[in-house]
């Protein structure tokens, strides 16, 4: 797949994974084949072409994939976990209708391939919570949640149906220095960076011991090209693959923010955000990807740590 003959549109560019996709695929296709999307402009975003859109009008989608000639779309809009709750009928319409807009498409033939990312939040309080394997109980708590895994078997439909190269990673949380997180549940891995840096000091919403799986957002984002450019016979599961980078906890990864600032403090104060981190997974079980499309991670705690500050520090 890959190539200069692809004409990409990223939807929700402007988000935490979209700026750093955007920047990779240009690297691969040229900028200019690159086009970003998002309802609002992002100075990020000024070296690719930039179409104000919004996910769910499915007119001017279809106005853009025409105009750019576009043959893939990595489809990223999405209200997350924590803000979705506060929205949850406005989530469930966003995240839902914008994915069928893009199945549509390729159902139709306009386009040729999607990237459509799911999440550990399809998982839920009944699923195994240790090396949470790809196929197991989901009983997703969040909107959030129960759109995602209702998506996947949206994907999995169309694929089976009309033959759409629907691709999909079920991103763990993800940590990165150049976007801004978006309302997710794992935020406080970026946000704890940012303060330890400004103040030496954070709050917590989540309790020390809340193990959750991340992932160092550029292993994310070579995972999400990786899955892209295997083989059609390589991807074997068109719900979304489990993906596994390192799993911590807030006292964790404190100790190791420690060896960089020595006298920076955390305090814990749960908040809402507690009970949907309790209902997912503390590790990932992700052997399928690893053994249908060659997935390996590169980042450990401790890579991840001081690569945020190397990066950080100039930009704080």
């Amino acid at each position: 797949m890959s190539g200069t003959h692809e004409k990409i549109l990223i939807i929700g560019a402007g988000g935490q994974i979209g700026v750093e996709l955007a920047e990779s695929l240009s690297k691969i296709y040229g900028s200019s084949n690159v086009v970003a999307s998002d309802i609002k402009e992002s100075p990020a975003l000024a070296n690719n072409p930039f179409e104000k859109l919004d996910a769910l009008d499915a007119k001017a989608l279809f106005d853009i994939v025409k105009k750019h000639q576009v043959t893939q779309v990595y489809h990223l809009a999405a209200l997350l976990s924590a803000t979705g709750e506060q929205n949850p009928m406005f989530a469930w319409k966003l995240n839902m209708e914008s994915l069928f807009h893009v199945l549509d498409l390729a159902k139709e033939k306009h386009i040729k391939q999607i990237y459509w990312p799911s999440s550990i939040a399809v998982f839920g309080p009944t699923t195994p919570t240790e090396n949470t394997p790809q196929y197991t109980v989901m009983e997703p708590s969040t909107i959030y949640g129960i759109s995602k895994q209702a998506g996947e078997r949206w994907c999995e439909w169309y694929f089976k149906k009309y033959g759409v190269d629907v691709r999909s990673i079920r991103y763990p949380g993800l940590i990165g220095w150049k976007g801004v997180p978006g309302g997710g549940t794992t935020d406080y891995a970026v946000h704890i960076f940012y303060e330890a840096l400004k103040n030496g000091t954070y709050e917590c919403f989540l309790s020390e011991n809340t193990t959750l799986p991340m992932m160092c957002m550029e292993d994310a984002i070579r995972a999400t090209i990786e899955i892209m450019h295997a083989s059609i016979d390589k991807i074997n599961i068109r719900g979304s693959y489990n993906l596994a980078g390192l799993s911590f906890n807030p006292k964790q990864i404190s100790d190791e923010i420690k060896k960089h600032i020595p006298n920076f403090k955390i305090t814990y104060k749960p908040d809402f955000r507690q009970q949907i981190a309790d209902s997912w997974p503390k590790s990932i079980d992700d052997r399928e990807a690893r053994q249908h499309w060659g997935w390996k991670e590169k980042y450990d705690l401790e890579l991840l740590v001081s690569s945020m500050f190397s990066n950080l520090k100039t930009k704080v």
